[in-house]
């Protein structure tokens, strides 16, 4: 432990409200928890807190916000939790988020590369934040479009909001800069293609109704042979005259295709090559 550090021992009020914390399962809690343990003012519940957070003993996830550091840890006094469900509690838990874009993709089994960014999807403008080199995206969602998400059980005791495998994938395609690009989408696509229901694909996607993602939702359908019946009509009827990329985050390369009204700027075989990988 470096000599500049304070001791992590902590005083009987201290020892106290963390006891209490942990018997009441709010290893998160917030300055008004604080209040109700102790009795404290307000004031003197952020001094109690600001000690806590300064002997290494809680991390500040946002103002008001913090989460106890476990014991077990020894002299470590930084730790942060499950990414995911420290995002919930920064939206403030609720309904009104889900975990999403590659964030909802890890938790499905999408992706094979670790995730440095969390993602959530809320119904209110929050600013984002970088909590111990892990960063927190918020994405803001109208009401209308706020719709495909489940529960999942993030720990024993804990469970999270996060869009289903279909709003995953819809979400994906409709911003795939939240998700490393079209190529990883594609590629998760391709992984949990036979646990998504087509019919629940199209049908997101003309909730939301974005001509972008009518275009790549029937392109991959089609590219991947995926059994969708009369679905893929569904789709073509929404296009326009106009043409999308592929992928907006590549240069505006390659050829056209007509019947999705694509211009293809990553190909066929370089979406191949990638989910052999």
């Amino acid at each position: 432990m470096k000599s500049d550090q304070k001791s992590k021992t902590l005083g009987p009020r201290s020892a106290f409200l963390v006891a209490e914390l942990y018997e009441r399962h709010k290893t998160i809690f917030s300055n008004r928890d604080i209040e109700a343990i102790s009795g404290l003012s307000h004031k003197s519940a952020r001094g109690l807190a600001l000690r806590l957070v300064e002997r290494g003993l809680a991390t500040r996830l946002k103002p008001g916000l913090f989460i106890l550091v476990p014991a077990d840890l020894g002299h470590e006094r930084e730790y942060l939790g499950d990414p995911y469900i420290a995002a919930a509690e920064i939206v403030g838990g609720g309904s009104g988020y889900f975990i999403s874009h590659a964030s909802a993709m890890d938790i499905h089994q999408m992706v094979t590369q670790p995730q440095f960014v969390v993602f959530a999807t809320t119904t209110k403008a929050i600013r984002p934040r970088s909590v111990l080199g892990t960063e927190f995206r918020f994405v803001r969602c109208k009401p209308e479009h706020f719709f495909g998400a489940m529960d999942h059980w993030a720990t024993k005791t804990r469970k999270i909001r996060v869009s289903d495998l279909e709003r995953t994938l819809i979400d994906g395609l409709r911003q795939p800069e939240y998700c490393g690009g079209f190529s990883e989408v594609a590629k998760g696509f391709w992984m949990r293609r036979q646990d998504m229901e087509v019919k629940k694909l199209v049908d997101y996607a003309l909730m939301l109704d974005i001509g972008a993602v009518y275009r790549r939702l029937g392109y991959l359908l089609e590219l991947f042979e995926v059994e969708a019946g009369d679905q893929l009509e569904l789709l073509r009827k929404k296009l326009t005259a106009s043409y999308v990329l592929l992928d907006p985050m590549l240069p505006e390369e390659g050829k056209f295709i007509a019947r999705w009204r694509l211009r293809l700027n990553v190909s066929p075989e370089e979406i191949g090559a990638i989910i052999r990988t």
